[in-house]
C-alpha cells in the first residue's frame, strides 16, 4: 500500500505549523547590514585593489619579474659598454 501526501504550503505557514520561531526579522537586519556594508566597500572600489584582492601573489609576481628585467637589461647594457 502506498499513500501520498500533498501539502501546499509557503515557508512561512509550514514554520509556523511546525512551531519554529519566525525568522523574518532577523534575516531583514542582517541582509541590512550586508548592503550597508557593501556599499561601504564599494565606494572605496578600484580595480588594482580588487586585482590583489582577487590574485594576492600577482603583485609578489610582478615585482619579482619586473627586477628580472631591470638585472636582464643592465646586463645587456653593461656588456656593450664592456664591448667598447
Amino acid at each position: 500500500m502506498k499513500v501520498t501526501i500533498d501539502i501546499d504550503c509557503t515557508p512561512l505557514e509550514a514554520r509556523q505549523f511546525f512551531g519554529l520561531p519566525d525568522v523574518q526579522p532577523m534575516q531583514t537586519a542582517v541582509m541590512d547590514a550586508m548592503e550597508k556594508r557593501l556599499l561601504k566597500e564599494m565606494e572605496t572600489y578600484t580595480p588594482e585593489k580588487l586585482f590583489e584582492a582577487w590574485m594576492p601573489m600577482m603583485s609578489a609576481n610582478r615585482e619579482l619579474f619586473g627586477s628580472f628585467l631591470s638585472a636582464f637589461t643592465k646586463g645587456a647594457t653593461s656588456d656593450k659598454t664592456k664591448a667598447k
